[in-house]
């Protein structure tokens, strides 16, 4: 596959300068239930994040135009604090393509609700690495972040480290950030204990799980289809016992709400045993949603 021949190459040599955009993203921005005319400020919001998003160079990496990661940043704003103050929401999508199907598999699709910023209108939308001057785009480079970690995940083991890394560099220097999402005691789901999750090695057997569902997995299934249900077989054995170390953790309710239906639709066509089996697993991990996965036993 072509971004996993790029990533195994790199492993083996280091690319000079050789840079290109990482990222085909959608970006939206509504403001629906404000009663005010200056929709103009909202477009300018929207493109100056998608620039943003699609244009700065985020890795090292070269990567071809069918390449780039497909996702979706829909914003949602349903409060002005201040004329130049916002209160919504964000929803994040990651997909990424099956090889050799015109399928792509949802990685992650999650909704923040605390997401505030100020933004004028006019005012250039940047990002630093080196400070948190902007909650607006340091929400957004966090989940560029987490997005690539989450990507190069699952065509290498592992391989998405240094960009869980950066999202954790984001959440530090947010420590002294007014608005609400990074800090650790607002909540157990939100930036801060994502970040945790994906960077703290006793969860490691989780972002396994993620390269075996997806190379191992989904990527075999087209050549043949029970090889790559095996490989999701492992992958749910490495989320057992994750589950088993660390019941109810952040990253794995994230991760079964984007591949519930996936699971349910491809150990419905396995052995009777491996039905089981999967079954067994699978409402172990995720109990409050142990109806939807029965019906994989009652499929013929």
């Amino acid at each position: 596959m072509p971004k996993l021949t790029i990533l195994l190459l790199f492993s083996l040599c280091v690319v000079g300068n050789i840079y290109a955009q990482e990222f085909n993203a959608s970006v939206q921005v509504s403001a629906p239930q404000l009663q005010q005319t200056n929709r103009e400020k909202f477009q300018e919001l929207r493109k100056g994040l998608y620039e943003l998003i699609n244009e700065r160079h985020w890795t090292n990496y070269s990567l071809k135009i069918d390449e780039r990661i497909e996702c979706t940043i829909a914003i949602t704003i349903t409060e002005e604090v201040s004329s130049d103050e916002y209160r919504g929401r964000i929803n994040l999508v990651l997909k990424r393509p099956v090889y050799g199907t015109s399928y792509n598999t949802t990685v992650l699709n999650y909704v923040d609700n605390d997401f505030q910023f100020e933004w004028q209108e006019g005012a250039p939308i940047e990002f630093s690495e080196s400070s948190f001057s902007s909650n607006l785009t340091g929400v957004i480079a966090y989940y560029i972040y987490i997005f690539l970690g989450m990507d190069f995940d699952s065509y290498q083991m592992m391989g998405g480290s240094q960009y869980f890394e950066k999202a954790q560099n984001i959440v530090n220097m947010a420590q002294g950030a007014r608005e609400k999402g990074w800090k650790a005691f607002e909540s157990m789901k939100n930036r801060y204990w994502l970040a945790e999750n994906l960077n703290n090695s006793s969860y490691s057997s989780i972002r396994k799980a993620m390269y075996e569902y997806h190379r191992n997995g989904l990527d075999k299934m087209y050549d043949n289809a029970e090889n790559g249900r095996q490989g999701a077989m492992e992958a749910l054995l490495l989320l057992q016992r994750a589950h088993r170390e660390k019941p109810r953790l952040f990253i794995m309710q994230l991760i079964m709400e984007a591949k519930r239906d996936e699971f349910i639709n491809i150990f419905s066509d396995a052995a009777p045993m491996d039905k089981t089996k999967a079954v067994n697993i699978l409402k172990e991990i995720d109990p409050s949603h142990a109806n939807d996965y029965q019906k994989i036993i009652s499929q013929k």
